[in-house]
């Protein structure tokens, strides 16, 4: 009986801390400059390269996000899924760090589905590519390649080019 008391206490005594801390927040007029100052742009190409390098799917992103939030990305096939979140992280010393986690789900004939996952810590500058293969990066297999650029937000608009002649892709259509 005496839980029962506690606990809307305990709710009510919560509720009126984060309302408390709420009126203290800048507006979003207020925040919207400093806000814009930290931004940072994912230039994103993913691309699948068949066995014979032929690229036969791809598509361009350019996400917004301000440092330590995830950009997410997550291709589907009629055998796989991966799903990878992108972070960044600035630091006043100019080497910004990009986190990138991967989960993929591959359904592999006569073995049922696999389960992978990776992370990894990739030290980058603004501007430099950096790429990413979920599968990893063997080259007499179909492989998916991903390339990432980090530019400042405030930078003029810059979205990379996907190299090869294969189909364009908004990045909303299945990957074949």
């Amino acid at each position: 009986m005496m839980r029962r008391h506690l606990l809307p206490a305990a709710i009510g005594g919560l509720l009126f801390l984060a309302a408390g801390a709420s009126s203290q927040e800048l507006s979003l007029e207020e925040l919207l400059p400093g806000i814009k100052e930290r931004a940072v742009v994912l230039d994103i190409v993913a691309r699948v390269i068949e066995r014979n390098q032929q690229e036969v799917w791809n598509s361009v992103n350019a996400k917004v996000t301000i440092p330590g939030r995830p950009v997410g990305l997550k291709l589907v096939g009629t055998n796989i899924v991966v799903a990878v979140q992108f972070t960044p992280y600035l630091r006043e010393n100019g080497n910004n760090v990009l986190v990138a986690q991967g989960q993929i789900w591959i359904d592999v004939p006569n073995q049922g589905i696999r389960y992978q996952t990776t992370l990894q810590t990739i030290a980058l500058e603004f501007g430099e590519p950096v790429y990413f293969f979920p599968l990893g990066s063997v080259e007499d297999e179909a492989r998916i390649e991903i390339q990432i650029r980090l530019r400042p937000y405030s930078a003029a608009p810059a979205p990379p080019a996907p190299s090869g002649d294969g189909p364009k892709n908004t990045g909303h259509e299945p990957i074949p």
